[in-house]
């Protein structure tokens, strides 16, 4: 249905693709996966005919309807919620509103216009043979928690959360043939990432998705594309399927790839010590020539690096930690929840979860003293020191500081060795140490602050969505770094396997402001909700 062929892409010197030819079949759900920079957003914008490539050619199979999902949250702000879903098929659409406008303003003496109604009638035939595009489209918007009275509302009304939303809603109503979709599940609470693996692993066309959700690749793909070293491997079965194998790989490699240093080293040292020797030359000569056919290069291991995350606390936390009586909080007279109580135990590793817009990282704002609560209180122990990650954190990592600067800018008395090994551990050279952290991208502004956590050597963490613009192999080592850290843990986030990883107690935030508080794993949680 879809192929390419050669796909080059430069960037200067830079080969980004290197004659990428691959054949994607109906019936197949791909996830592209790959490190931040590996150019996964570029190969679906080829694929989309969005950018041009430097060579080579994509090949879809002509009459097939390709949707993509729209990048710009606020492309539509000015249409209703109904027509900017109706938009995902713009020949429907254009037909409709030109309908519209002809049946308000048109002459209908004039043979003209009932000749282009007649035309039209047709488009919207084709395009709507059941006529049941209001219909769908309601169920859609309802699916997705939006009742019908809000469908006549405006795109900017909503929160960005709401907008990705209706912009899923918007590329599966087109039900296209090939679907392109670049990180759909962020800004999306777990109910609705679940709701978009059902309608997904209904699609029966090409579908190509990009994201950093272990759990929702897992759920929905049926192949994975690894991008790696400028070109693409198919893998069969799930990521987790791809992970496994990956290692098997990449284990077997380095052994291999270890077995020839050694060989090239021995072999350059007999070499050195015989080339000069006559009787030996000949010898020598031979040696050479097996040295020559030695290509270590063709032995890759994989261009990933996984960092190594470690949260040490200085101290270790005493009885009495965090007790939250009866907070609320409301804004511009609407309450965003009113009575919220827990106590936090010396165990405790917290997953707060919730959709959008009930007010988790409010709480969490409020527990940190960066936001007023409007009733009730909350009480820190004496032996508690707390670290923050929060949800703006790429706003605040910014300025003309080199990254060790910014971090030490802290606490003087963290020593400068010690910050540069915090940055080393999250995929930061030497030289990158020295860039300046306003020109650093989102994923490594949120690497910026993790290392910035690792010098606080808090025994209290508070996150607020920290897997946000970190790649996998990151939020894989996130997981496992709060799973064996010492201290307590308060995190906010919608990536199922990062909670599965360290939670052992979820509380849940109802839209009524109410929450479900619940000692486990996120699993078990799921579990009882179900029984």
């Amino acid at each position: 249905m879809l192929s390419t062929v050669n796909i080059v892409q430069r960037y200067g010197k830079r080969v980004l693709f290197d004659k990428i030819s691959i054949t994607l079949d109906g019936g197949k759900r791909y996830g592209l996966i790959g490190a931040n920079g590996a150019g996964k957003s570029t190969f679906l914008k080829i694929l989309s005919g969005e950018l041009e490539p430097t060579d080579g050619t994509v090949q879809i199979q002509p009459g097939l309807k390709m949707g993509v999902l729209s990048q710009n949250h606020y492309a539509f702000e000015d249409f209703t919620l109904t027509d900017t879903v109706l938009y995902g098929n713009k020949k429907l659409y254009d037909a409709q509103k030109e309908k519209e406008e002809l049946y308000m303003t048109g002459d209908f003496e004039d043979d003209k216009v009932n000749e282009r109604l007649g035309e039209l009638e047709m488009i919207c035939a084709d395009e709507d043979p059941t006529y049941e595009s209001d219909v769908k489209i309601k169920k859609l918007l309802e699916a997705l928690g939006f009742e019908s009275s809000t469908h006549d509302e405006l795109m900017s009304s909503l929160t960005g959360g709401d907008k990705v939303k209706i912009l899923l809603a918007q590329v599966l109503f087109l039900k296209p043939d090939v679907l392109l979709l670049d990180e759909p599940t962020n800004s999306l609470d777990i109910e609705t990432i679940a709701w978009l693996e059902r309608e997904l692993k209904r699609h029966e066309g090409v579908m190509i998705v990009i994201s950093h959700d272990r759990h929702f690749l897992n759920n929905v793909v049926t192949h994975i594309l690894d991008l790696d070293f400028a070109n693409i491997r198919e893998f069969t079965g799930t990521y987790d399927d791809w992970y496994i194998a990956a290692n098997l790989i990449a284990k077997q490699a380095e052994t291999d790839h270890a077995k020839a240093s050694k060989e090239k080293e021995e072999l350059e040292k007999f070499i050195a010590r015989f080339s000069a020797n006559a009787s030996k030359a000949k010898q020598a000569t031979s040696r050479q020539k097996q040295l020559d056919k030695l290509d270590i290069e063709e032995i890759k291991l994989s261009s990933r690096r996984d960092p190594s995350i470690a949260f040490k606390p200085h101290r270790d936390l005493g009885n009495e930690i965090l007790e939250v009586k009866n907070i609320g909080k409301s804004y511009d007279n609407l309450e965003v929840f009113s009575d919220i109580s827990f106590k936090v135990e010396g165990s405790d590793k917290i997953a707060i979860i919730g959709g959008n817009g009930v007010g988790k990282s409010t709480l969490l704002q409020i527990i940190m003293d960066k936001l007023p609560t409007d009733n009730g209180s909350y009480n820190w122990g004496q032996t508690v020191t707390t670290s923050y990650f929060p949800q703006n954190s790429t706003d605040l990592v910014v300025g003309s500081e080199k990254l060790y600067e910014w971090i030490q800018g802290h606490d003087a008395k963290w020593h400068i060795d010690e910050i540069r090994q915090c940055l080393g551990r999250m995929l930061f050279s030497g030289e990158e140490q020295g860039k300046e952290v306003g020109a650093c991208s989102g994923g490594e502004k949120h690497r910026v602050m993790l290392s910035k956590m690792m010098m606080d050597s808090a025994n209290f963490l508070v996150m607020d969505e920290p897997n946000n613009h970190l790649d996998l192999e990151a939020i894989v080592a996130l997981g496992e770094a709060l799973h064996n850290y010492k201290g307590g843990v308060i995190c906010v986030s919608h990536d199922r396997e990062l909670i599965d990883a360290f939670a052992n107690r979820i509380i849940q935030i109802n839209s009524d402001g109410s929450i479900v508080d619940f000692e486990g794993s996120y699993e078990e949680f799921i579990e009882a909700q179900n029984a």
